[in-house]
């Protein structure tokens, strides 16, 4: 099992909101025309991270290693098949679901499509006011001025509670999601892929509506996202993942700056410069070898076949999860 990380000294100095321990999710799959074929997605193996109260943690990665799989874990919403998350001290996936309710009002998230998340039947004020009004036992004029509330702290007039869904803009969709979550008034939420379905220009007012949000109700964020970009602007601490397992963990300015592992200088390289000139001077690294299934992931570091610098020990055992200091952690035989 991988070794937990210790909680780091950051910008925001406090006591793990979340250790995630061993965490684990596979699926069973039937193959073939008729099914007659059985095979297992190890969608997320030997997931062990430390979320610190009041950052924010982001989860980036290629698509299918498994980003969205950890935040919905992390969750409940996908029952993991082993491990823990532990959540002051209680231990999620060992609750009922009946037990577990009283816990969603503390942890929401934010999906990457607004418009398939809210219910294209209910007002803008319904589908704010519902989890209010469910989790926190608000009524009438009082649920009435927390929805305007809400909708305020999201940059939204009060007439937008009586529109629906379908005469706002994507932008708009996603502050109507963004206040929805917040309705349940959370502590840890998990951002995934939050503002991927955004145009460039939306997207920056949205990350800049997350950060004051944050710091208004000091909220916790898992922010699950592809932009490197975005992930360098909003993040506290930054976690790169392949194929369902952590390559490496490193505050912010350090892992941009100093990547260790080859996957992270990998994905770092296909950032595009915004200088042309540096763009055409700049040397990308580009990955060759056989990209491995998550239904039969290789043995040892499940990266070696696509690692420019994998020698026989790569092939053979896993890589521990080890402390290069400064609160920079790395899964690799060579960093």
């Amino acid at each position: 099992m991988t070794t937990l990380p210790p909680a780091t000294a950051t910008a925001i100095e406090s006591a793990p909101c979340l250790r995630i321990s061993g965490l684990q999710k596979h699926y069973h799959v039937r193959l073939g025309a008729f099914g007659t074929r059985h095979a297992t997605v190890h969608a997320l193996d030997d997931f062990s991270l430390e979320v610190i109260r009041g950052e924010t943690l982001s989860l980036v990665g290629e698509s299918g290693c498994g980003k969205s799989t950890a935040g919905m874990a992390i969750l409940q919403l996908y029952r993991p098949t082993a491990g823990s998350v532990l959540f002051d001290g209680v231990d999620l996936c060992t609750l009922a679901e009946k037990e577990m309710r009283p816990l969603r009002r503390r942890l929401q998230v934010i999906f990457q499509d607004p418009y398939s998340t809210l219910n294209p039947r209910m007002t803008v004020g319904e589908a704010v006011g519902e989890p209010a009004a469910h989790h926190r036992g608000l009524a009438g004029p009082a649920l009435r001025a927390e929805v305007e509330r809400l909708l305020g702290d999201v940059g939204l007039a009060a007439p937008f509670a009586k529109r629906f869904p379908h005469e706002l803009s994507g932008g708009q969709r996603q502050r109507v999601a963004i206040a929805r979550a917040l309705a349940c008034a959370p502590e840890f939420v998990v951002c995934d892929e939050a503002i991927s379905a955004l145009d460039v220009s939306v997207q920056a007012q949205i990350i800049n509506l997350l950060q004051d949000l944050q710091e208004r109700y000091r909220l916790t964020f898992l922010f699950i996202a592809h932009d490197l970009a975005v992930v360098r602007h909003i993040s506290t601490r930054v976690a790169v993942m392949f194929l369902g397992r952590l390559a490496e963990l490193a505050p912010k300015q350090r892992l941009f700056s100093a990547p260790r592992h080859p996957y992270t200088r990998a994905l770092l390289s296909a950032v595009p410069e915004p200088d042309p000139v540096r763009e055409r001077a700049r040397k990308r690294q580009i990955l060759a070898g056989e990209v491995p299934s998550p239904m039969a992931p290789p043995p040892g570091c499940r990266f070696h076949t696509r690692c420019p610098i994998a020698t026989d020990v790569c092939r053979a055992e896993v890589p521990a999860w080890r402390d290069l200091g400064a609160g920079h952690w790395i899964a690799c035989h060579h960093a």
